[in-house]
């Protein structure tokens, strides 16, 4: 029996960064996005509902044979890590202590296969299913190109010191940060992230790891300068 595709270990250019920086070109990718505010830790707050429905989506699509709609071209594979897109307006950088002020768009990887209808269906079938408002899930197309990044290890607040050593990094190899803010309303109707941002791969299940064994992918926007 075969294995089902795994995306972190067949593209492990993009999943499994060193813990040194690294620059890294990234083609356009498609994800399931929900965007929204406020602090991820609070229990029940938007984030948590955001992660609920977009991994019901996620899931109904993976096991779309099941449920007897077939998707073309579909193969089996593992669901991808959940991601995110953080900002704050008019800071310079992640302010790790004003977590009621991030903006988030919080994704999870979509295969190539799957078409804008199968996304749609996919919505539909997971709130029939699971009772829950799919309404704000989006398909979203993201084009990060050129980027650095690194594997933190630890905590989300230490994020900070890994940041620092991708800034050195590339200061030292010619490069600038290229983060812009995006605008949340237009970034609905297109369906294409048309801003550079502050990007986490989670590679750890924060709800049963040592915040000291996070493993997070930490990824910016770099222009060569």
């Amino acid at each position: 029996m075969s294995m089902p595709f795994d995306f972190k270990k067949e593209y492990k250019e993009f999943y499994m960064p060193p813990r040194s920086a690294q620059i890294v070109n990234l083609p356009r990718l498609s994800y399931i996005a929900v965007s929204g505010k406020g602090d991820p830790n609070s229990e029940k707050g938007e984030y948590q509902r955001a992660l609920s429905v977009l991994y019901a989506v996620a899931y109904t699509l993976k096991m779309s044979g099941k449920s007897g709609h077939k998707l073309d071209g579909f193969f089996d594979y593992v669901v991808p890590p959940l991601e995110g897109f953080w900002w704050q307006k008019d800071t310079d950088g992640m302010d790790y202590s004003r977590k009621r002020d991030f903006n988030w768009i919080s994704v999870i990887r979509l295969p190539d296969f799957v078409s804008e209808s199968d996304f749609d269906w996919a919505k539909s079938e997971a709130e029939r299913k699971k009772k829950l408002d799919c309404s704000n899930a989006q398909m979203l197309a993201v084009e990060e190109g050129l980027c650095v990044q690194i594997m933190h290890s630890g905590a989300y607040d230490d994020e900070p010191a890994s940041v620092a050593e991708m800034d050195r990094y590339i200061a030292e190899n010619g490069y600038a940060n290229d983060m812009t803010e995006p605008d949340t309303v237009s970034l609905l109707k297109n369906g294409t992230l048309g801003a550079r941002l502050h990007h986490e791969i989670y590679l750890s299940d924060a709800r049963k790891c040592a915040p000291d064994k996070l493993k997070t992918v930490i990824r910016h926007p770099i222009k060569k300068l």
